[in-house]
Formats: C-alpha cells, sequence, structure tokens
C-alpha cells in the first residue's frame, strides 16, 4: 500500500479526512479539512476529490464539504449494531411509554461506551448520550454494565490503563464501582456527567452468555429511588438479548 513522504498509508489520510468532521459539525472547508486531518491542503484537496466521486463525501456551494450520503448507506446497511438496534427498539419504546424516561442503548467500544440508540421524551431531563457519541466507562452507568460483565483479564487491563484525564477519579474508585455493579446486577451514577441527573444500566446477554449492549435510563436527580426501575430494565434487557439471538438464527 502506498505511503506519503511522512510515513502514513493512503488508508491512514482517508480515515483521518472521514474523522475530521466533529459531532455536530456537518460541514468544513477544505482548509479546515486539512488542518482536522493534519494533511497538506494539497493532499486534503485530492482525497476529497476522490472520496466525493465515490459518494462518500458531499462537495457543497461555497466550498462546503460534508459526509455523503454513499457512506451514511453503508454503514448503516452493513452496521454489526443493526440487528442489536432491530432488537432493541420495541423494548426501548415500552421502556419509555412505562417509565416515562429517556432511555438509551449502549455497546463497548475499547474503555468507551458508545451509544448506538436512544429515545428522548419530551419534558425529561437532559440525556447527554447521542447517536454515535461515546462516554467513558467510568461516567457512564451503560460503560460501567457492560464492563462490569466482561472477563477479568480485561476488567484487569482496562484498570491498569486506567488514566481520569479531570485527575477526579482513580482506579481504585473504579474497581469498586465495576465490583458493585457486578454483585447488584445493574449499574447506577448520580450527578456524574450532568449534576441534575442519576443515570442507571443493565446488562444485555445474549444466548451465548455474552454482554452484548447495556440498557440505560436517565431521571431526575431528585428521584428518592431509582432503584425501582430495575426490574423494568431487566426484564427489557432479557427480551432483547431473546430476539437478538432469533435475529442472528435468521
Amino acid at each position: 500500500m502506498a505511503n506519503s513522504a511522512s510515513g502514513d498509508s493512503v488508508v491512514d489520510r482517508v480515515v483521518r479526512v472521514i474523522a475530521a468532521f466533529p459531532e455536530g459539525v456537518a460541514v468544513l472547508q477544505l482548509s479546515e479539512l486539512a488542518e482536522r486531518a493534519g494533511l497538506p491542503l494539497s493532499s486534503a484537496h485530492r482525497l476529497v476529490r476522490q472520496l466525493a466521486d465515490h459518494g462518500l463525501l458531499d462537495l457543497g456551494d461555497g466550498g462546503n464539504i460534508g459526509l455523503g450520503m454513499r457512506l451514511w448507506e453503508l454503514v448503516n446497511r452493513n452496521s454489526p449494531t443493526l440487528a442489536l438496534r432491530q432488537a432493541a427498539m420495541p423494548f426501548m419504546e415500552d421502556i419509555q411509554q412505562v417509565l416515562s424516561r429517556n432511555v438509551n442503548l449502549a455497546v463497548l467500544d475499547g474503555w468507551e461506551a458508545l451509544f448506538v440508540e436512544r429515545l428522548s421524551r419530551r419534558g425529561s431531563v437532559a440525556n447527554r448520550a447521542r447517536v454515535a457519541g461515546r462516554m467513558p466507562v467510568h461516567v457512564s452507568s451503560a460503560g460501567l454494565a457492560l464492563m462490569a460483565n466482561q472477563p477479568r483479564e480485561l476488567q484487569a487491563e482496562y484498570l491498569r490503563l486506567f488514566n481520569d484525564p479531570a485527575g477526579k477519579v482513580t482506579a481504585g474508585v473504579v474497581r469498586q464501582l465495576l465490583a458493585e455493579t457486578a454483585q447488584q446486577g445493574y449499574a447506577q451514577l448520580a450527578g456524574a456527567v450532568d449534576p441534575d441527573t442519576w443515570s442507571i444500566a443493565v446488562p444485555v446477554v445474549d444466548g451465548k452468555r455474552r454482554t452484548v449492549a447495556a440498557l440505560g435510563v436517565v431521571l431526575p436527580l431528585a428521584e428518592a429511588r431509582p432503584q425501582a426501575l430495575v426490574p423494568a430494565l431487566q426484564t427489557a434487557a432479557r427480551g432483547i438479548g431473546r430476539q437478538l439471538d432469533k435475529l442472528r438464527q435468521g
């Protein structure tokens, strides 16, 4: 595979170009894109043209560059989370209706919870989870629910490498949170992302007893007994696991 003078491959540069769009920013100018991707302007221009020819980027008016519909199509058609989202959506809708809460669904990706679906309810508390957004394991109940149910070797590696950029949480604190989550069967955090909210999450387990996702809700911090919501969440999580197995079996 051809490399540039700096030693990075074409694939490296393509990935940097596509990943240069920050969350919530639909378009960039070429100069902004080149700077964010760490590429010379000429290289960025050439790659943008080639990616646009394949529909992976879109060249708009005024020099605006955005992600292309073809990229969206390919990702959604072949996403490994497609079956999970299909299995989960009816149960998430039920939870939202019954509990009147914001609901989210996340998977573990490295040391982060990656949110693959969410349902927000009008008039409810702020839901900081965004579809395709990420949160570190230790600041999300979904992340704790996922990590607490991983093999011990993975947990040990996570704790060995743990670093809180804010310097507020230690590996020892996270170890205790994971132990509590594993013991009680659910994770809960108060005010970790938003000072006015609780978040609670339970693991979603498939037929092979693998924790494949976490189902969570966000509720007001003033709510006295958020744990009362756990049985409904666990029932929904079991339903998601069963439905996911059916979809996988065809």
